[in-house]
């Protein structure tokens, strides 16, 4: 009653300056307080105590810090845990755990050696918030000083404390120590079984989770939603086995009734959705009466599970968005991340800053994986300078921020501002990972900057980071450009495991540089180390083959490349094969082929013939290929340029002076040659 007088503002703290309160009624105010986490009024009954002089006694004062701790009024709760007149070991577990729930690990251990110190004999919530924040922290090494500390005490086997050693050893990526106490345990309850079992499904030890569920159920334990929820996560791996096993665990979620509580059904909607059953996981949806946040985000996340996303399957997940917020609920930061993701893959930009402009309204944008998202988004449209601002906006820069900022700039050939970027990464002590190396090389590789690419090179080899296949490949490419393909070659015969990328890098490098049979030796060796090619692959494979005239061998290739491998061509292949037999003065063979290919209406295969004709000197075929081109394209210059060369080689001046007057009439300009070294 006096709580809701004085939130009502009908009782007034100075006048209540005359009424008298017990130690009971004080407690039970402030005790209230905690539970409703409501500062205010365990403030203003705290402020009452003062007024009154009233002095509490040691058991109120822990109430009164338990309150702040819960209020989350750490500072308060200092100064008042500073001040007590005597501090017992509750006073230091409710600040420690305080301190532990807002992330304040420092000075969580800081207290505990505190008590330490002053020589209090600590209990079982002692060594629990210890424990906690070693959990938190992932400090391995000093969970098991604090485990031999409970060990020393006897406490150890306390089936509470067992499951909180379990759950820091899970954490902590060491399941084999979690298993280890929970095998020497005397006690155990049905947490300690679901921490170990998280616990393997946190690391991917599925075998050892199916084994543990398995002798959980044989010792008489019933399966709680909580163990189905955890088990269910692991079936979300795509392994037969493990979905043959959450498609059971599902039967048995139904013949109990639990297949509409909402943790199990999220958790089996994921598995279906991740394993990619998505109309098994639209039923289950819509069987489930009241969906949450997170079975919305399963779906959305499930709509999109492939690399190659369809626009049908963006259409719905962007349906679901909106239906979610029609329903009332608020999209999470997971949310906001899987929508943004998806509009950078299909492209739809529009959509996307309407959902940026949603982000912004509620004040999301300072997430570090919203801001990747973002920054990807403007990147893949474009716009560098937007996609920088989102940098810059975000609270938290991680390692995977720079590497989308990065990239970005990469990707839009702004390869100066992404070397900036990356001297700036390293002059605020980052280490950069492996993908914003292979980045860097990439630019040095396009900017022909072989110097800065060498010390990249230094700098990845002195961080360990150069035995990673990705980097290779990119110092492979970067040596290759530079026309250093010694280097090249040393790069890649060390590389471990080199991978299809490394291998096609390495023929196509060959193939440029005129090396003709070392590319074609190379792509028999990679079919030997039973790699199968794919279509860059084949790109330098006919590129070879047009260079050193192997019609016949390349035109094999290109016919391999289809019935073979299934690789469906696309206009680089085209291009490569009317290159091919171009060079070799079958010019009208490059036509036909032109006319029977699915890319007759693509101006680059018509230029390139048209080049080729300037080369062997056949104007009737030139006229036919110029006027094909200047059809598809009416304002390109070089077409016309080309024709023209054509004429004036042969010497027909005439149609060359024709040419030139249809640019003018035209308005076709030749842009003047320039060159950047």
């Amino acid at each position: 009653m006096i709580i809701s007088l004085l939130g009502q503002g009908l009782l007034h703290p100075q006048r209540l300056t005359m009424v008298f309160l017990n130690s009971i009624a004080y407690t039970k105010l402030v005790q209230f307080s905690a539970k409703t986490r409501s500062l205010i009024h365990g403030k203003l009954a705290h402020s009452h105590m003062i007024r009154t002089s009233f002095k509490p006694c040691l058991f109120l004062l822990n109430n009164l810090l338990n309150m702040y701790c819960k209020c989350t009024d750490l500072v308060t709760a200092r100064h008042l845990f500073d001040r007590l007149p005597e501090r017992t070991m509750i006073s230091y577990n409710l600040l420690i755990s305080g301190y532990s729930e807002m992330g304040f690990h420092e000075k969580a251990m800081g207290l505990f050696r505190m008590a330490r110190k002053d020589r209090l004999k600590l209990d079982k919530f002692s060594y629990a918030g210890a424990v906690g924040v070693c959990a938190r922290t992932g400090d391995f090494e000093l969970g098991r000083v604090i485990h031999g500390m409970a060990i020393v005490s006897g406490m150890s086997w306390n089936v509470f404390l067992t499951n909180v050693f379990i759950d820091m050893y899970c954490k902590c990526g060491r399941v084999d120590q979690a298993r280890l106490v929970f095998e020497r345990s005397p006690e155990l309850d049905t947490v300690s079984w679901n921490s170990l079992i998280g616990g393997y499904v946190r690391v991917g030890a599925y075998e050892e989770m199916l084994e543990l569920l398995a002798k959980m159920h044989r010792c008489g334990l019933s399966l709680t939603t909580y163990t189905l929820g955890s088990v269910l996560k692991g079936c979300c791996a795509w392994v037969d086995s493990l979905l043959d096993c959450g498609k059971m665990l599902h039967g048995y979620t139904v013949k109990n009734g639990w297949d509409l509580d909402v943790v199990v059904a999220t958790s089996v909607l994921d598995m279906y959705a991740k394993a990619g059953f998505l109309d098994d996981a639209r039923r289950l949806f819509r069987m489930v009466p009241d969906q949450n946040v997170v079975m919305y985000n399963a779906m959305i996340d499930g709509c999109v599970q492939t690399e190659d996303i369809s626009t049908e399957c963006a259409n719905e997940a962007f349906g679901l968005f909106s239906q979610m917020q029609r329903q009332g609920l608020e999209p999470s930061d997971f949310t906001f991340s899987s929508i943004i993701k998806i509009c950078s893959n299909v492209e739809a930009f529009e959509y996307g800053k309407q959902v940026h402009a949603q982000i912004c309204k509620r004040d999301f944008q300072a997430d570090e994986f919203i801001g990747s998202a973002l920054v990807e988004l403007y990147s893949s449209m474009g716009s560098v300078d937007d996609g920088l601002k989102c940098f810059h906006s975000t609270s938290k820069i991680d390692i995977v921020l720079w590497t989308a900022m990065i990239a970005g700039h990469a990707h839009n050939g702004q390869f100066e501002k992404a070397m900036a970027l990356f001297y700036e990464l390293l002059a605020s002590g980052r280490k950069p990972d492996e993908f914003i190396i292979s980045t860097i090389l990439g630019c040095c590789a396009d900017l022909a900057a072989e110097q800065s690419g060498v010390q990249v090179h230094g700098y990845a080899i002195k961080s360990g980071i150069w035995n990673f296949t990705i980097v290779q490949t990119s110092l492979v490419c970067l040596y290759a450009k530079a026309g250093n393909l010694d280097s090249a070659k040393m790069i890649f015969e060390e590389t471990q495991v080199p991978d299809v990328a490394s291998w096609s890098v390495m023929i196509c490098s060959n193939a440029q540089h005129g090396r003709v049979r070392d590319a074609l030796d190379l792509l028999e060796l990679m079919k030997g180390h039973e790699i199968t090619p794919n279509h860059i692959t084949f790109i330098g494979a006919l590129t070879a083959c047009s260079h050193g005239g192997l019609v016949e061998e390349g035109l094999e290739h290109f016919e391999r490349m289809k019935k073979d491998y299934g690789i469906t061509p696309n206009v680089k292949h085209y291009a490569c094969v009317v290159d091919l037999l171009s060079r070799a003065g079958r010019l009208t063979d490059a036509e036909d082929f032109i006319l029977n290919s699915c890319f007759k209406s693509n101006p680059v295969m018509w230029r390139s013939l048209l080049s080729a004709c300037r080369v062997h000197g056949d104007t009737a075929i030139a006229k036919r290929v110029a006027e094909r081109v200047i059809e598809l394209e009416p304002e390109a210059a070089s077409s016309y340029i080309l024709l023209r060369n054509i004429c004036n080689v042969t010497g027909t001046g005439h149609p060359a002076t024709k040419i030139r007057e249809l640019m003018e009439v035209r308005g076709v300009k030749k842009e003047p040659g320039l060159s950047w070294i």
